[in-house]
């Protein structure tokens, strides 16, 4: 990894490419050490995250996450998921962050010297290129450990720096302990006719 101390950075983490890429090389992101780490590498300015929800559940998984970033150092960017029925009448959820990823970093690209991008998106390609043409370094941070790769080849080589998820894993990855293993509720099973979904 290539940071000069003087640079701001700017982080835009695609939070299910991130999780997708943690869980193919079989850990969990700690995100307070993940920002820890890389304003150790620069002046760093902010720090995006970007999710959907399901707005009509009335328990989402990702909430109590979305909150602690929130209040810990994170700008959460969040839009809800939109349901359709796709040719085949199946029912499909469409979550896509892409637009609004990229116009924060066009956006940010003036106040910054480098972007860090956790996505292995190849629809970011064009992204990069346009910030880079503003005089932006830009590195991407995604995985070709898992199986199948997570990071599509175009977006690695559009990259000034491409940072392997699984080396940084020492650095960010959540400790699980005994004690806090033995604290974490059990998952309960839905009570027949809440209308809960079976775990």
């Amino acid at each position: 990894m290539i940071f000069y101390p003087e640079e701001r950075i700017a982080i835009f983490i695609d939070g299910a490419n991130l999780y997708s890429a943690a869980r193919g090389l079989a850990f969990d992101i700690d995100y307070k050490r993940l920002l820890d780490l890389f304003s150790t590498k620069g002046r760093l300015i902010r720090a995006f995250y970007y999710t959907a929800l399901v707005e009509d559940q009335e328990y989402s998984p990702i909430r109590p996450l979305v909150d602690w970033l929130d209040y810990n150092g994170y700008t959460m960017v969040t839009k809800p998921t939109k349901e359709f029925t796709d040719a085949m009448g199946r029912r499909r959820v469409k979550a896509n962050m892409d637009i609004e990823l990229a116009i924060d970093m066009l956006e940010m690209a003036d106040h910054i010297d480098h972007a860090i991008l956790f996505s292995g998106d190849g629809d970011f390609r064009r992204l990069v290129e346009a910030v880079q043409r503003k005089g932006v370094r830009v590195s991407v941070v995604s995985t070709i450990r898992s199986s199948p790769p997570m990071v599509s080849d175009e977006l690695r080589r559009q990259a000034d720096n491409f940072i392997e998820l699984q080396e940084l894993a020492p650095s960010v990855m959540r400790n699980h302990h005994p004690r806090e293993e033995a604290q974490r509720p059990e998952p309960r099973l839905p009570i027949r006719g809440e209308g809960a979904e079976s775990a």
